[in-house]
């Protein structure tokens, strides 16, 4: 795990001109910088651009459930997309609770909290390119529209209730507008707690939420008038 810089930028403007500094340059170049390794492949290290930009940015909260920036209510996402702005796989946001909702809602959800302003990194990683030639393109800072939020509070709700109603294993990608919930685990192997439609406490794979391509490919096209 990449470790931040002491670097913690003290107000957004601060964060989003940084950010903004390292478009056009390579990860290579910008791990360079940093005095890191760059892995020759992303097979097992999947969420090292991520981390990367972290350290760069100055980004705290690691792995506790906060966004990455705590101090200024923004969490850091990278997103792979190719030369034409079109996101390359989905993106995750949070890992969802299997038990234990009873008083959960939208307004107080780590998805919301985790959405509620992003600063998104594109990063253009087509998969013949390699790693330490892929572009990171212009960053932007978002947060929902009123649409935007209604339609992910709407998918929320919807996959928040099959999971109380014990249908977690009926879940597919299919459910949800713009967010998708699937199994989010390291192997088949990792499990945790959930109940069936009869109340009966079972192993599941964990799972995650995760915003479709369509979803995020919009807020590029509009936020870099790409694609």
């Amino acid at each position: 795990m990449i470790t931040p810089q002491e670097n913690i930028p003290d107000s957004e403007q601060t964060l989003i001109t940084k950010a903004q500094s390292l478009a056009g340059y390579t990860l290579g170049e910008i791990a360079h910088q940093a005095g890191i390794a760059v892995p020759a492949n992303l097979r097992r290290d999947k969420g090292w651009p991520g981390q990367l930009l972290e350290y760069t940015l100055g980004a705290t909260a690691g792995s506790k459930p906060e966004p990455d920036f705590p101090e200024l209510g923004i969490e850091l996402k990278t997103i792979p997309i190719n030369r034409d702005g079109k996101p390359l796989e989905t993106t995750f946001v949070s890992v969802a609770p299997l038990t234990g909702l009873v008083g959960a809602t939208w307004q107080n959800s780590h998805v919301k909290n985790k959405l509620k302003r992003v600063l998104w990194v594109p990063i253009v990683a087509e998969r013949e390119i390699p790693v330490p030639e892929r572009i990171v393109a212009m960053p932007f800072l978002w947060s929902p529209s009123a649409e935007e939020e209604t339609l992910l509070a709407n998918d929320w709700q919807e996959l928040i209730d099959m999971i109380v109603l014990g249908e977690v294993e009926n879940i597919s990608g299919k459910h949800g507008q713009v967010m998708q919930l699937r199994p989010k685990a390291a192997n088949s192997k990792v499990k945790t707690d959930a109940f069936d439609k009869h109340g009966r406490p079972f192993k599941t794979l964990p799972r995650g939420f995760y915003l479709k391509i369509p979803f995020t490919r919009a807020l590029i096209r509009k936020n870099l008038r790409i694609g």
